[in-house]
């Protein structure tokens, strides 16, 4: 709600679900993460995020589990998460009408562990990110306890396919389409010509053993939220979670039509 700064558009969508008979509630979600917030959101019907792909994120974690759709008005750059732009806002309507698609996409749950202990958890609904903050870590790859890889580099990108487009396709991974079930590792920066990106299936277990050879400090971030500090000898536990979010989709509208307009591929 940050880029709806005089609240124009929240409040015109607000005056189309009134003159529907609608009722509505307006909350800014960079505030505090309230109670009242959360129970709003689950007894909801249709949660519409104003803003960027950033936004669209932090409602959609808020809504994660609850079944409740999520529609996202484009007020960003790319805006990849959002199904509408700030002129479409006539299409308002047909999705307070119930008129759409619901789109469930998996997600995935992260601990952190120190020494057997959990020190840090959470969901990702974009991606789990391990980085040595511009050094150098050590990084070694599992799927079921089997190794996947090992290499030195920035780090390692977690993603769902969801997040296939954001930092995972930047560092060079690739676009899964989002409603699939898979668990996406990509390198960052990787200094092993061997090391590639890989595609795994939902129901692996995958584990990070971080910092063995070259001890730098790195961090652990959950959807570009710097979650924990991480230490040599740490490991980082992903699987698909139980919990599903999902979004409010126009019918019939192509994905790869979607990914040529948004990442500026000619049309």
């Amino acid at each position: 709600m940050r880029r709806d700064a005089d609240m124009a558009a929240t409040n015109r969508v607000a005056e189309i679900a009134r003159a529907g008979g609608i009722a509505s509630q307006i909350f800014t979600v960079f505030g505090e993460d309230t109670p009242e917030m959360r129970a709003e959101i689950a007894s909801a019907e249709l949660v519409i995020a104003f803003g960027g792909d950033g936004t669209m994120l932090r409602v959609a974690r808020l809504a994660i589990g609850t079944g409740v759709p999520v529609l996202g008005v484009n007020m960003g750059g790319k805006g990849f998460l959002a199904e509408l732009e700030l002129s479409q806002l006539d299409q308002i309507p047909r999705f307070l009408r119930g008129e759409f698609e619901r789109e469930e996409r998996m997600a995935l749950d992260a601990e952190l562990l120190r020494g057997g202990e959990i020190i840090s958890s959470d969901v990702a609904i974009n991606d789990v990110v391990i980085s040595g903050g511009g050094k150098v870590i050590d990084v070694t790859t599992f799927g079921d306890g089997h190794r996947i890889s090992r290499f030195t580099g920035d780090g390692v990108i977690v993603a769902t396919p969801t997040g296939s487009t954001a930092y995972s396709m930047a560092a060079g991974g690739p676009i899964v389409e989002p409603t699939a079930h898979n668990i996406i590792i990509t390198p960052i920066c990787a200094h092993v010509l061997e090391s590639k990106p890989y595609v795994l299936v939902s129901d692996r277990r995958v584990s990070i053993d971080v910092g063995l050879g070259k001890r730098n400090p790195a961090y652990m971030s959950v959807d570009g939220v710097e979650r924990a500090a991480v230490e040599s000898g740490d490991t980082l536990n992903v699987r698909k979670s139980e919990r599903t979010v999902c979004f409010a989709r126009l019918a019939h509208r192509s994905f790869y039509k979607k990914v040529s307009e948004k990442l500026g591929e000619s049309t």
